[in-house]
C-alpha cells in the first residue's frame, strides 16, 4: 500500500510541475485542469501511505480504511485514465491487488 500511495504522489507531483507531459483531451466528462488531478492524487497518494504504515499496527480499522482508500486510488486512476493510459492501467492493478490482499483472510486454516 506505501508504494502504491507512493506511485500516486509521483503521479500527482508530475501533473502539477509538468502539464506537457500528458494527453490533453477535450472531450472529457470529468474534465479538470491536469493541476487538479495533479492535486487530487498527491493529496490521495498522501493519505494512502499514511493508511499503509497504519497497517503495520495490525488493527482491523487500518484494514478496512485500506480498503476503502485503495478503492478511491483506483476510482482516481480509472477517471485519469485518457490524460497517462499506462500508468494508471498500472496503478489500478495495483489498487486491486492491495484491496485483494486486505480482504484475505490473514490467518490459514492448517490442516492437520
Amino acid at each position: 500500500m506505501i508504494f502504491g500511495g507512493a506511485m500516486a504522489i509521483f503521479e500527482g507531483i508530475a501533473a502539477i510541475a509538468k502539464n506537457d507531459v500528458f494527453i490533453a483531451t477535450r472531450d472529457y466528462v470529468f474534465r479538470f485542469n491536469l493541476t487538479g488531478w495533479g492535486w487530487i492524487h498527491l493529496v490521495l497518494g498522501i493519505v494512502i501511505v499514511l493508511a499503509g504504515c497504519a497497517l503495520f499496527t495490525g488493527a482491523m480499522w487500518a484494514r478496512v480504511l485500506g480498503i476503502v482508500l485503495a478503492g478511491l486510488g483506483a476510482l482516481a486512476n480509472f477517471l485519469w485514465l485518457p490524460h497517462y493510459p499506462f500508468w494508471s492501467l498500472v496503478l489500478i492493478a495495483i489498487d486491486i491487488f492491495i484491496i485483494w490482499a486486505l480482504c484475505a483472510d490473514s490467518q490459514r486454516e492448517e490442516s492437520v
